[in-house]
């Protein structure tokens, strides 16, 4: 069974940073995209940042998105934080398992809370 398994959420000051780390585990054949996005209460999820099976790593203002293709990781690294980036951040991926068909898969999500 495919799982994304989230981690490096916490609290930081304004003006700090943060590296949240994604790891795809289980049978998977080959992921095709993954990301990260963000939701807060009674929003929809956000993309914030996505990558390719080309792609290695991605900047988008003031958040990075980078892959590990060896162990099926990513990472977000996201700097200069600031309040309005406080909610939940979740992985995503596009995977087909190795008996299975492509499909879409959402880690459970970890909470960036920026406050002084």
């Amino acid at each position: 069974q495919v799982q994304l398994v989230e981690s490096g959420g916490g609290l930081v000051q304004p003006g700090g940073s943060l590296r949240l780390s994604c790891a795809a585990s289980g049978n998977i054949f080959g992921i095709y995209k993954m990301g990260w996005y963000r939701q807060g209460r009674g929003r929809g999820r956000e993309l914030v940042a996505s990558i390719g099976s080309t792609e290695t790593e991605s900047t988008t203002g003031r958040f990075t998105i980078s892959r590990n293709s060896a162990d099926n990781s990513w990472y977000l690294q996201m700097n200069s934080l600031n309040p309005e980036d406080t909610d939940v951040y979740i992985c995503y991926a596009k995977l087909r398992p190795r008996f299975g068909t492509i499909d879409d898969y959402w880690g459970q999500g970890t909470r960036v809370t920026v406050s002084s």
